[in-house]
């Protein structure tokens, strides 16, 4: 069932969800809507099944809990939030086939980002925190001084002591803010929101992807966050294998997904980035301090007669050119 706050949505600006249930069809077409999962399957442990799950919150941050006797495996991709998880009792396996993590009580874990994952979980009493992407985007530009851009958090980071223990305890004062029963004014919640992303992003390692990508028309999903991770990467080794691997494809599937929405392959996406970041690197840089060689080979490009006509035909000059202006 669906509650509004006794306070009235003038005074008190959560909302609240609260449902049970006791069979496994209702608990597959419960969690498959509320994470935006594929594939959820829930089956009997050798505990009477059951489950419960409840939400407190507002549109920027809810608290969840979860109590499931029982097992239940799936597929999530999280499009529009990042989401915090721990339990105190029962686990399993997150990221089943990827970068598998085993889950279990007291260690909280984010959500991979960026792509799906299949979990596989039993018999849990689970916690999660869940704060809405674009918000948590914009803390995370203010405490790292850039503009906002997408977040990458390393799942199977376990965070260090001093980190944990502060955010155990930012969490329970929290929860009793948000899950207490006395009224709640919007610039307290709000004041807890913002104060809950702020330790959530020193607790958990990240990386900021390049904001303000240019993104060609009809690059969408997991095509759009493949040219993200290209953007945020290119300096770095990484080839169209890992970026498949990011978005959770095989390279076949990323190639299809190219075509179908850019009408370009992935591989030519990746060179066209890299080539732009030569192109700017040249324009600011003097003749005397570097060469178009050493620019190059930085940036992967090894057989330099190839680099200088695929430059040239992007941009109509040579290289050398370029530096010499």
């Amino acid at each position: 069932m669906s509650t509004a706050s006794d306070a009235g949505p003038d005074l008190d600006p959560r909302s609240a969800f609260d449902v049970a249930g006791s069979h496994p069809d209702e608990a597959v077409r419960l969690y498959e809507e509320a994470y935006d999962g594929a594939g959820f399957s829930a089956t009997r442990t050798d505990r009477t099944f059951g489950f419960r799950f409840k939400v407190v919150g507002d549109d920027t941050m809810t608290f969840r809990s979860t109590r499931f006797d029982g097992r239940m495996s799936g597929e999530v991709e999280v499009r529009d939030e990042y989401v915090v998880m721990w339990t105190a009792e029962g686990g399993g396996l997150v990221d089943v086939g990827r970068d598998e993590v085993a889950f279990g009580p007291r260690t909280p874990m984010m959500f991979p980002t960026g792509r799906p994952f299949v979990f596989d979980l039993a018999d849990l009493r689970q916690s999660l925190v869940q704060i809405d992407r674009e918000y948590l985007e914009r803390v995370a530009a203010e405490v790292h001084g850039t503009q906002p851009g997408a977040l990458v958090f390393d799942h199977a980071h376990t965070p260090d002591t001093e980190d944990l223990r502060a955010w155990n305890a930012h969490v329970q004062r929290a929860a009793r803010i948000v899950l207490g029963p006395a009224p709640l004014t919007p610039l307290a919640l709000a004041e807890t929101t913002r104060q809950t992303a702020q330790v959530l992003l020193r607790t958990f390692p990240h990386t900021v992807l390049a904001p303000d990508v240019p993104l060609p028309q009809g690059a969408t999903g997991r095509v759009r966050s493949a040219i993200e991770f290209m953007h945020a990467f290119a300096h770095t080794p990484i080839t169209t294998t890992d970026v498949a691997e990011h978005v959770g494809l095989s390279v076949r599937g990323l190639q299809q997904a190219f075509q179908r929405q850019v009408g370009t392959a992935p591989n030519a996406m990746l060179r066209g980035i890299r080539l732009d970041r030569i192109h700017e690197e040249l324009r600011r840089a003097r003749p005397g301090d570097t060469t178009v060689a050493a620019v190059a080979v930085r940036w992967g490009f090894a057989h330099l007669g190839r680099f200088s006509a695929a430059y040239a035909r992007r941009f109509d000059e040579y290289p050398r050119d370029t530096l010499q202006n």
